[in-house]
């Protein structure tokens, strides 16, 4: 029982709001690709599968993100009881809880098309790279946006098996709405991780941050309309997007205190809510003509 609890605390499983905000980019791709008059179950069946992918990779990111992370977990109060940072959980067995994730995960990926395998295969590098970046560069959010918002590209080629300029400016506006909520999310750790020596764009906009925010989500809100307007949506989709930006500028941007770690939790996991948000927009585009 005790081993199943360490696994748990490794793998943030009890946390989803980690592999939802994974997964939401996947089924935006997914369900701007799809064709509606086709048979619904193929839909369904790509949105379980990108769930099972979301929660795998997700559980086995955080593992690789601990064991490059150990020393520094170790100094930061919000860290430091996480299973390898107290050594609760050996380097060698986090490794091989990895490999396992990252198997079975091998095994849902093979149900998509070839294209769409080796596009997921290619980012790779990036997932398990984003963990060393803070060492390097104040932009290691930027790096997760890449990585985070990935799905995105999967969803549109699971349909397609190819690409166009419509998903990737979708998948660039994204990387700016995970760059501007993990940087909220980094004012919880911003006085442990000066001390530490870690970078981030927590650290780098400290003086400015809401405005910092606004321009990422801007963008974000900018990719957005332009995809309805691409797709040709309906004018009920413009009007959800009034909505998605009242919650970011109005109810994040406005609400932010960067000096409350409890506000920027809260503020941060809203954003699966927003993930809902845009994805209901997108399906009501799609279905409403």
């Amino acid at each position: 029982m005790e081993k199943i609890n360490h696994f748990f605390e490794l793998t943030r499983l009890k946390k989803p709001i980690g592999y939802m905000l994974l997964f939401w980019p996947c089924v935006w791709g997914l369900t701007v690709a799809f064709d509606f008059s086709n048979n619904i179950q193929i839909y369904l069946k790509f949105c379980f599968l990108f769930f099972c992918g979301a929660v795998l990779m997700r559980s086995a990111g955080c593992i690789i993100n601990d064991i490059a992370d150990k020393d520094f977990d170790a100094k930061v109060k919000r860290t430091k009881k996480r299973p390898i940072a107290f050594g609760k959980v050996s380097v060698k067995v986090g490794l091989l809880y990895s490999l396992i994730l990252c198997l079975i995960a091998f095994g849902v990926l093979l149900q998509f098309n070839f294209y769409t395998i080796i596009l997921a295969l290619c980012s790779m590098p990036l997932a398990f790279s984003y963990p060393y970046m803070k060492r390097f560069t104040y932009w290691p959010q930027l790096f997760l946006g890449v990585t985070f918002n990935y799905g995105l590209i999967l969803g549109w080629t699971a349909i397609y098996a190819d690409l166009s300029i419509l998903p990737f400016v979708f998948y660039f506006g994204a990387i700016f709405w995970t760059l501007g909520y993990d940087t909220i999310y980094g004012f919880q750790d911003i006085k442990d991780d000066e001390i530490i020596g870690v970078k981030s764009t927590s650290i780098k906009f400290k003086n400015n941050p809401k405005q910092f925010v606004l321009i990422c989500y801007l963008i974000f809100i900018i990719s957005q309309v332009y995809i309805g307007f691409k797709m040709n949506f309906a004018n009920i989709y413009f009007f959800g997007i009034i909505l998605i930006s009242l919650h970011l500028f109005v109810y994040q941007i406005f609400k932010l205190n960067i000096n409350s770690e409890r506000n920027c939790l809260e503020i941060f996991k809203s954003n699966n809510f927003l993930g809902f948000m845009v994805f209901i927009n997108i399906l009501i585009g799609k279905i409403i003509i």
